[in-house]
């Protein structure tokens, strides 16, 4: 019976169109995440266009992660409540709005909106994106196309900053988003037409509380970070209560999943070590890609006085290399384990960010990046093999929790990540400022920018050493004595 089972499963996969199902989402996948990054290289312009401050641009960022974070662990019932072509022609739908929106985009307060339109589409695509393949691919090409998935996610982030500031040495921001606006075009048409319906839809029972505790909770908290980084301080009453809210309504929303017998989100996953530690590396990786593309662009244009093209094509080698190691990382994996990985990269990490912790305005480009390749590397050496060693402990039926909590983290982490960075080099340009005898003087600026930013990298410099030594109790899940 279970051999006509795989039989029949195995005759219906070679009957779906995979190749254009799969460009369809690789297409959609790209430009979505490139969204997440693209705008890093314009937030300078962004800032004196708008007349902003740093701390409010940024919400651009954090907003985007914001609301992946929320959505993503939402999605995972979505994925059994409607079918795939009706989840990818929404989503799709919800990217080509934001990405016309932002494209049109006359006001900060637009442009923001824009873009959490933008990141529905993505929280709904990326789910149905790793469903999709995991259900229309054999088991023994699943490697191969997980790992062109990878690149497409590691590299489309790390080359937003660099296509970005080409189109805005020649172009206006507008047509970061024009340019890309096709391309979700061409993935809708692709979809409509070879789009498959390939999962099966159960419509479980949707815990409208568990929504809304995992609203308020992940919201709550990065909120509050947000908005100390706005400069209203850790002591103001907005922040205190956002915290307060959030870190309430996540422990409820924790009690609550660990007394439903079908949980939205089933945290029993995190009684597996691997995974745990796993989860708390992806944190720390994420929190330091994410801050490091906020404060790097800003360091290479504000402090250098570089242009946007210039500082893209500066981040460009680190980019390229970091997307084209998830594969090698892949497979060096399956060889060593993640100990001869994620130690040596956490390692890498390190040094990286204590010498980026003295950057200044005399600091040669060729360290930078040098310096910037490096931290690709070493994060490539980390969050591939912790997340895969993570969910290789987990019995498969916690499969899809544990995926749905990675991803949720990961997005949340990178927004605390990007919204502690900014409250730091904010408090280090006001600190600095506060003890010069001219604050007009436009070197004086220049040096408080330096000063922030240092400060933000010795953030990141101690978020890793907390991951090194995590790193150390990581130890490779064999997957045999699970089958």
């Amino acid at each position: 019976m279970q051999a006509q089972t795989q039989e029949k499963t195995q005759q219906e996969q070679r009957q779906y169109r995979t190749f254009p199902i799969l460009l369809s989402f690789l297409i959609a996948g790209f430009i979505g995440l490139f969204s997440e990054t693209a705008l890093n290289i314009a937030l300078n312009d962004l800032i004196q266009i708008f007349a902003i401050q740093p701390s409010t641009v940024q919400w651009l960022t954090t907003g985007y992660l914001l609301t992946l974070g929320i959505l993503v662990p939402v999605s995972g019932l979505l994925l059994q409540w409607f079918t795939t072509r009706q989840l990818f022609i929404t989503s799709l739908i919800f990217s080509i709005i934001g990405m016309l929106t932002a494209a049109l985009a006359p006001s900060f307060e637009v442009l923001l909106v824009a873009r959490v339109i933008q990141a529905i589409g993505t929280a709904l695509l990326l789910p149905l994106m790793f469903n999709t393949i995991l259900l229309i691919f054999p088991i023994h090409k699943r490697g191969s196309i997980m790992g062109l998935i990878g690149l497409v996610i590691m590299f489309a982030p790390a080359i937003g900053p660099t296509i970005s500031g080409l189109v805005i040495a020649n172009l206006s921001w507008h047509w970061i988003f024009w340019l890309a606006l096709p391309f979700f075009v061409l993935s809708l048409i692709c979809g409509i037409v070879f789009m498959e319906n390939v999962s099966t839809i159960t419509k479980p029972k949707i815990d409208i509380v568990s929504i809304i505790l995992s609203t308020f909770g992940f919201g709550g908290v990065v909120y509050g970070f947000s908005a100390s980084g706005e400069g209203e301080g850790w002591g103001s009453s907005k922040v205190i209560i956002a915290l307060l809210v959030g870190v309430i309504a996540l422990i409820l929303f924790t009690i609550r999943q660990l007394s439903m017998q079908q949980p939205m989100m089933n945290l029993r996953t995190f009684k597996f070590p691997m995974f745990t530690l796993g989860v708390i590396l992806l944190f720390i990786g994420m929190m330091t890609i994410l801050s490091s593309m906020i404060m790097l662009p800003l360091y290479l244009q504000s402090g250098l006085a570089l242009s946007a093209f210039a500082a893209g094509l500066i981040l460009l080698p680190g980019g390229i290399l970091n997307g084209f190691m998830s594969p090698v990382m892949g497979r060096l994996f399956d060889k060593y384990g993640p100990k001869w990985l994620v130690i040596p990269g956490m390692v890498i990490v390190t040094i990286v960010l204590w010498l980026f912790s003295g950057v200044s305005m005399d600091t040669a480009i060729t360290l930078i990046v040098a310096l910037h390749i490096f931290l690709m590397i070493g994060v490539s050496m980390i969050m591939m093999p912790a997340q895969t060693n993570g969910l290789n402990q987990l019995p498969p039926q916690f499969y899809p929790d544990g995926t749905a909590i990675m991803n949720t983290l990961q997005q949340v982490a990178g927004a605390i990540g990007t919204a502690v960075a900014i409250t730091i080099m904010s408090a280090g340009q006001k600190s600095y400022m506060s003890n010069v005898t001219n604050p007009n003087d436009p070197l004086n600026a220049v040096n408080s920018l330096n000063a922030g930013i240092q400060d933000a990298f010795v953030f990141a410099l101690i978020v890793s050493v907390i991951g090194l030594i995590c790193a150390l109790f990581i130890k490779r899940v064999n997957v045999e004595q699970k089958n």
